[in-house]
């Protein structure tokens, strides 16, 4: 089997060219960032400079992992995976209880393997719990005339071959556009798992598999799909397979080589961790309401939505989530008109700019701006706790809000 090469580097890292990351890697990469409008990473003639998405990318026996972090201090890779790992847990990304087998090391696991344990996993259980047959149109010859006769083919076919049939009638079997495209996922995955202990795992499926057409599967492909009763277990397996197979990026090199790319815009999956954990803290609180990208008409047709508002009693907050370090820098002048205009608008008591650190102290919101109904504010949330990720942020954030406001109170009823 192909040896597999691993580097793992955190966001905006420079990784030059040497070693293990080839020119032709950088090739494939540069392919990759051009389809994607080049948002991903920042290209150098001697190397690459990775942006604020995370994930994995793996070409020709290369494996690159990306991983989050705050400070440059630190540089503990396993710590930062593992909260890579949680996040994307939290936010319903990734749905796995355990991580390999176990006698697989954790320094040699990585994204694409867990995805595609989870991705063999949910197929092996449909395969156990019985793969569906559907119905659907096939057009050819038969020896029985059923269906349709498609006369023009017919007579173009058939002129010599009396006894058959040239018709569109329906099939019901298991060759059909689910199991095409679950098929088309565990392609990849033999692919992508070679040298790996997966490997022989995706092999293993693939015999018990029943053999589909290929077809071409693109975005539009999924679209296509109809949900029911009978289709509802296929829809974890389904939504892997989707991820799995639009990441998935055939001979984008000069040369042969086939590239699978599971990346996360960090700023998206940090603004989805903070209301994951904020709704969780809502199921504990009949008067906490939690909401994510509420919008609100502002001028001809163009809206303005918040990333998540939060109703504690009858008070409105409004929270906007910025994945980077505030520490020695200011917020922008555009990032303070916005958290206005959201006052104005959603009638809000207070509007905060939330920030992560990894700092050891529990930092509060410190306010920028006041009047008598409004407040904007910088607000910064410790992602760990201890040598994980912190699981009471919501908690964190909502306790905050109360002090804030009662404190709030308390100036007031001495202006007056």
């Amino acid at each position: 089997m192909k040896k597999t090469n691993r580097i793992q580097v955190f966001e905006h890292q420079f990784l030059p060219i040497g070693g293990a990351f080839k020119k032709h890697h950088l090739k494939a990469f540069s392919n990759l960032n051009a389809i994607h409008d080049d948002c991903y990473f920042d290209l150098r003639y001697n190397g690459l400079k990775f942006k604020n998405y995370v994930g994995v990318v793996q070409v020709d026996g290369l494996t690159i992992e990306i991983l989050p972090k705050i400070d440059s201090h630190e540089e503990n890779k396993d710590l930062w995976q593992g909260v890579l790992i949680d996040m994307l847990k939290a936010t319903k990304k990734l749905k796995v209880q355990k991580i390999g087998q176990a006698n697989v090391s954790k320094q040699n696991i990585h994204l694409l393997d867990i995805y595609f344990e989870w991705y063999l996993r949910e197929v092996e259980l449909l395969i156990r719990q019985g793969l569906i047959k559907q119905y659907y149109k096939q057009t050819g010859n038969v020896k029985a005339l059923k269906g349709k006769l498609e006369f023009s083919g017919h007579i173009q076919k058939n002129l010599i071959h009396k006894e058959r049939f040239y018709t569109t009638h329906q099939v019901y079997e298991k060759d059909h556009l689910i199991h095409q495209i679950l098929s088309f996922a565990l392609e990849i995955i033999e692919h992508f798992s070679k040298g790996t202990y997966l490997y022989s795992k995706c092999k293993s499926v693939q015999l018990d598999f029943p053999d589909v057409s290929k077809c071409y599967i693109d975005r539009s492909t999924f679209s296509r799909l109809k949900n029911n009763r009978k289709t509802a277990p296929y829809n974890t397996a389904l939504e892997i397979a989707k991820f799995i197979i639009l990441q998935y990026a055939p001979n984008i090199s000069s040369g042969d080589e086939k590239m699978l790319a599971l990346l996360f815009d960090m700023n998206s999956l940090w603004e989805e961790y903070v209301l994951a954990r904020l709704k969780n803290e809502a199921k504990n609180h009949p008067n906490l309401d939690v909401y994510g990208q509420k919008s609100k008409k502002f001028w001809q047709g163009i809206t303005i939505r918040p990333d998540i508002v939060v109703k504690l009693n009858e008070d409105i907050f409004i929270i906007d989530t910025k994945w980077k370090n505030i520490r020695n820098s200011k917020p922008s002048t555009q990032d303070l008109r916005q958290m206005y205009v959201y006052n104005d608008y959603w009638k809000s008591f207070k509007a905060v700019l939330l920030y992560p650190t990894d700092e050891n102290s529990k930092t509060p919101v410190f306010s920028t701006y006041h009047d008598k109904d409004h407040e904007c504010g910088i607000g910064k949330v410790n992602v760990l706790q201890g040598e994980k990720l912190n699981p009471e942020i919501g908690e964190e954030i909502i306790n905050w809000f109360r002090i804030e406001k009662q404190d709030f109170r308390k100036i007031t009823s001495q202006m007056l």
